[in-house]
């Protein structure tokens, strides 16, 4: 598979990264840099992304010596995004992409490229469209390397995302048809890292409504927080009057 994914390279010399940071982005950026294309990364920065995705980024693009351009978006300011229809993935991964799209043609007509791997599904990602509708290369699925097999050979190149958990951005905690607003957003992020604080490491905080949450775990850490429950909303009162425990696991890749 890699040599697959080195003959990408070899045939894409100017490439454009979509970059978030996470396991499969940073493997990607990790074979580029390996190949000797000229890669540059881009980060869309936004209310949508947590402050930990954007400082990830600066330090992993810092460590690998790769350019990084941040491109900054407010993308409530688009009514077809804030009022989150059902498809509302879909348009806001169109904008994003558009822009940078924009930018790597200012910078050389370099070929924009993401971090979508064989395990990704049009079921589970709709703004996948987005990207074939704009021509935006995913060389990871088309070389079939899955999320079990990129994290095994990210261990190997010695990288620390291997085994990062996945982290989609911040508006998905919203339910579909509810107005997505900064105030929510932030809401979201704040208890997200309380959680993280407390040694918590993949999870989600779900907006019910304005003033509850609903709080979902994998099966390794549900019984923990079953059992700090009254540190948890304590630590999570500022943000919400009402935290639920779903006790159904969530799923993960």
């Amino acid at each position: 598979m890699i040599m697959v994914l080195d003959e990408f390279f070899k045939n894409n010399k100017k490439i454009a990264l979509a970059f978030s940071g996470g396991t499969d982005s940073t493997f990607l950026l990790w074979a580029a840099v390996q190949s000797g294309a000229d890669v540059k990364a881009y980060f869309v920065k936004s209310c949508f992304q947590p402050k930990f995705e954007y400082n990830d980024v600066r330090h992993i693009t810092t460590k690998f010596g790769v350019d990084l351009k941040v491109i900054e978006t407010d993308l409530l300011k688009d009514e077809s995004i804030r009022m989150n229809p059902a498809e509302r993935c879909y348009i806001c991964k169109k904008k994003i992409f558009s822009l940078i799209l924009d930018e790597a043609k200012k910078d050389g007509d370099r070929k924009v490229i993401d971090g979508t791997n064989a395990s990704d599904s049009y079921d589970d990602r709709p703004g996948m469209a987005a990207l074939e509708e704009l021509n935006i290369a995913s060389p990871l699925r088309d070389c079939g390397l899955t999320k079990s097999e990129i994290r095994k050979l990210s261990k190997s190149a010695g990288l620390s995302t291997y085994d990062k958990p996945p982290y989609a951005c911040l508006a998905t905690r919203v339910p579909t048809g509810m107005e997505i607003t900064e105030e929510l957003l932030s809401k979201v992020e704040t208890s997200e890292s309380m959680l993280f604080a407390m040694g918590y490491t993949d999870f989600r905080v779900r907006i019910c409504d304005e003033h509850t949450a609903k709080l979902q775990f994998l099966p390794k850490e549900i019984v923990s927080a079953f059992k700090e429950r009254e540190d948890i909303v304590q630590a999570l009162s500022e943000s919400f009057d009402n935290v639920l425990l779903d006790l159904r696991p969530r799923e993960t890749n």
